[in-house]
């Protein structure tokens, strides 16, 4: 498992289509640079906008009481981006809870190209010690991290599990995102195989091509233990959920309609909890020629799910893994995807 690829999500697909599409389908973070093109009260008003926009954004410390020790950044201008997925939008009440999605996002220093690498929420890593000293200091499921420390704890325990210096968190309320793709007037997915829901309604999705409502994505890129692979399905159908966005962003002219983006990037900004130094401008500006096709959708490499202590958990593979973290450290994720596929 220590390489997948949505296909289109920049690699053989992605990367010979031809230029006119690709400037048509923009990522979520650069849609506030669509704002230049169509505001109609030129760069103060789109200025003004995205300052409105980003004083909107719920905010978090995530790195508060980190130590000093934290991993250094080897390379000026890359980014790298904690994203986690979770039903509460209440970073600071996180007793009992869980992320079930972890995301590092790697920005390279050209900024032409972004790599997603999910971390199974399963994976059995070494969580610090809790700042309260009531929990950690041992092995555990990566997502326990949460629960025990919330956003600053998790921001440790995958800096010390990959050594990439965490620069931003972005929290995604998932059930937010229903709202986002309502907005879009839903998104199309492929079904990989027939399920019923385990979860509210127990919707059956049937093999195939379908179009969800937000309320159906939702429930459908939930599931994880009708399929062989568990959680690494659940994974998958998340990254591609998230690319269905953002295609649907594209071509429904959400990004050249003032009305539609307008409600599409509040939708978007009232989803999601950032870190206290996130800039939505300055981080649009920064991104503003990453294109949707220059995204990859990756996973960390793992070894198995072996049972430990009673649990079943994934067991990193660690010499892959430190591979690929060393990539993002250098910034040569491509020349590590390209050996990949040898």
């Amino acid at each position: 498992m220590e390489y997948q690829e949505v296909p289109g999500s920049g690699g053989l697909y992605g990367r010979s289509r031809t230029r006119r599409r690709r400037r048509l389908r923009r990522t979520l973070v650069v849609a506030l640079a669509a704002v230049l093109l169509i505001a109609g009260g030129g760069l103060g008003a789109a200025w003004a906008y995205g300052r409105s926009l980003n004083h909107d954004l719920a905010r978090t410390n995530a790195f508060a009481g980190l130590p000093t020790d934290r991993p250094t950044q080897t390379v000026t201008g890359a980014l790298n981006i904690l994203v986690l997925g979770s039903d509460s939008r209440d970073p600071d009440n996180t007793a009992d809870s869980r992320t079930d999605t972890i995301m590092l996002v790697h920005v390279d220093a050209d900024h032409q190209h972004a790599y997603s690498i999910s971390i199974p929420r399963d994976s059995w890593v070494y969580v610090p010690a809790s700042a309260d000293g009531t929990h950690g200091d041992t092995k555990a499921k990566i997502n326990a991290a949460y629960a025990w420390g919330g956003t600053p704890l998790v921001v440790q325990t995958v800096e010390k599990f990959t050594g990439v210096r965490i620069d931003h968190v972005v929290l995604i309320d998932f059930a937010g995102f229903a709202r986002v793709t309502d907005a879009l007037g839903g998104v199309d997915m492929y079904v990989e195989q027939t399920i019923t829901s385990i979860h509210g309604q127990h919707r059956t999705f049937t093999k195939g091509e379908h179009h969800f409502t937000g309320a159906e994505a939702l429930d459908y890129v939930r599931q994880r233990k009708q399929f062989k692979d568990g959680d690494f399905a659940r994974e998958r159908h998340q990254q591609e959920f998230l690319k269905a966005l953002m295609t649907k962003a594209a071509s429904t002219g959400t990004l050249t309609d003032p009305v539609k983006l307008n409600a599409f990037l509040r939708a978007v900004t009232s989803s999601v909890t950032v870190d206290e130094s996130f800039n939505l401008v300055d981080t649009a500006f920064a991104l503003r020629d990453l294109r949707a096709d220059d995204v990859t959708f990756l996973t960390s490499p793992s070894a198995g799910t072996p049972t430990i202590d009673g649990q079943s958990v994934v067991e990193p593979n660690t010499t892959k893994a430190a591979a690929l973290y060393k990539a993002v450290r250098t910034d040569t994720v491509a020349q590590w995807v390209a050996a990949s596929k040898k």
